[in-house]
């Protein structure tokens, strides 16, 4: 963030998960595809790219199963549409105006079910 408080960059890598696109392995179960999604502090990321989880270290994520969307293209497209629907809702004619013309609320209570078991 800057001295302003504006995010300049953000994460998609759930929303961006199950794609063709995506890495992770494409299985079947029962008739339906999924892809494996995993953050890179993932035990699985570990073993597949460091070899292993190093002693000083513990995993920091999960590996789901995350059903298969198909190319990303639509997805995409449907981020767009919601920012550019967003910037007309609020007058901002570029990206960069958005934080001068809306106040973001910080929520800190939030449970998110995409991924199933939040234990």
């Amino acid at each position: 963030m800057d001295r302003c408080g504006s995010t300049d960059f953000v994460m998609l890598g759930g929303m961006l998960a199950g794609h063709s696109e995506s890495g992770g392995e494409t299985i079947e179960k029962n008739g339906k595809k999924y892809k494996l999604f995993y953050g890179m502090s993932s035990d699985t990321a570990m073993k597949k790219h460091a070899g292993g989880v190093a002693e000083y270290r513990a995993s920091e994520g999960k590996t789901v199963e995350v059903s298969y969307k198909g190319p990303v293209e639509d997805t995409v497209k449907d981020v767009l549409g919601g920012v550019r629907s967003t910037c007309t809702y609020v007058g901002a004619a570029k990206l960069k105006e958005l934080s001068r013309r809306t106040t973001f609320i910080r929520v800190t209570q939030q449970l998110n079910t995409v991924f199933g078991n939040n234990d």
